[in-house]
């Protein structure tokens, strides 16, 4: 207690009465501190040291092998992510629903004739039109249709049009998703090249290109994430959408789905019945085919819906007993264009 009181007096005697510094004090020292923190971030940036420095340079390769170790991560997350950098090579018109599939509203409809042609469709926003599809005006909601009580029906469509966004068909996913997200559109026209409509795209099929479809009651029974073969699957389906869903992987061309594919192989709008063949792949050894090797699939068209292939049949094509025996195999050439086959009657 002595040393305490001694030590007290001391620094009563030694040092002077302690005061806070004045408003002009603490901002002299704000502005000295914010100026050397901000010459210090310059220096060590310009030597190639700085906090951010290296980041930007790392590799998609270099990112899966940061989360190959990582053991935080749980499998869905560890999906989640993956699934998330595969869609960042993704573009919009992949993942758009095609202008034929969707349905128009011209701006001249009035509200009673809309309500018509709604309530036998399934979707909640409609674009509008001036003219041509290739002239989107805008969009309206079910609910500025049906849900208007005090709206006079001979009010056009056209009056109750709201702001629609556009957006490149060569936009990636990820950009076209946080550009949605950021200025709250939930429906965006998808432009070609050539200034025409290719199609709308929503934010729920960006979405479900990053963490996979989203069902709600009133969809229909989905398909099995994997169905094996033989399946018979929609046209519509995209070259990796198709590859998990039937193991079978078509080789890249100028065609985004698997009716695509049957029209370029074929070199010509497909009829019903038609018959293309998928070429195997040999094995990677160059040795002979196993037991249970196949000589590649088939897809038959088993219906249109105007031009477009709306379902088609996959089916193995077995290896014949004497190619397993030992005998020589011919060469498996691609299919040229033109040379698919039509099938016998069903």
């Amino acid at each position: 207690m002595r040393e305490a009181a001694r030590t007290g007096l001391r620094r009563r005697v030694r040092g002077k009465p302690r005061r806070d510094p004045g408003p002009l004090a603490r901002a002299v020292a704000r502005v000295l501190v914010r100026t050397a923190d901000g010459a210090t971030r310059l220096v060590t940036e310009l030597l190639g040291a700085g906090p951010a420095a290296g980041r930007e340079r790392i590799s998609e390769a270099e990112l899966r092998d940061l989360l190959a170790v990582n053991t935080v991560l749980d499998p869905d997350e560890r999906r989640i992510i993956d699934e998330v950098l595969v869609a960042g090579a993704s573009l919009v018109r992949e993942v758009m629903m095609p202008r034929t599939e969707v349905v128009f509203l011209p701006a001249r409809l009035t509200i009673a004739e809309a309500a018509r042609l709604v309530r036998a469709e399934t979707h909640s926003r409609y674009p509008v039109t001036d003219g041509t599809q290739d002239d989107v005006i805008g969009f309206v909601h079910l609910r500025d249709v049906l849900l208007r009580p005090d709206a006079d029906p001979c009010v056009t469509v056209g009056e109750l049009t709201r702001e629609v966004k556009q957006v490149p068909g060569s936009k990636p996913v990820l950009a076209a998703l946080t550009e949605m997200r950021r200025e709250g559109h939930h429906l965006a026209v998808v432009i070609d090249e050539y200034g025409g409509t290719a199609g709308i795209v929503t934010l729920e099929d960006l979405i479900e290109e990053l963490v996979g479809e989203i069902h709600d009651e009133y969809d229909a029974t989905p398909d099995p994430a994997h169905a094996g073969l033989p399946a018979v699957v929609d046209g519509r389906l995209n070259l990796a959408d198709f590859a998990e869903r039937t193991g079978v992987a078509l080789p890249a061309g100028p065609y985004e789905t698997v009716g695509g594919y049957v029209m370029a192989v074929l070199g010509r709008l497909p009829l019903p019945g038609d018959e293309v063949p998928v070429p195997a792949e040999p094995p990677d050894d160059g040795g002979p085919d196993p037991a249970d090797a196949t000589d590649g699939w088939l897809l038959r068209v088993l219906a249109l819906d105007g031009r477009r292939v709306a379902r088609l049949a996959v089916s193995a094509l077995r290896v014949p007993e004497q190619r397993r025996a030992g005998v020589p195999r011919e060469v498996n050439a691609p299919t040229p264009a033109g040379r698919g086959r039509r099938a016998g009657p069903s």
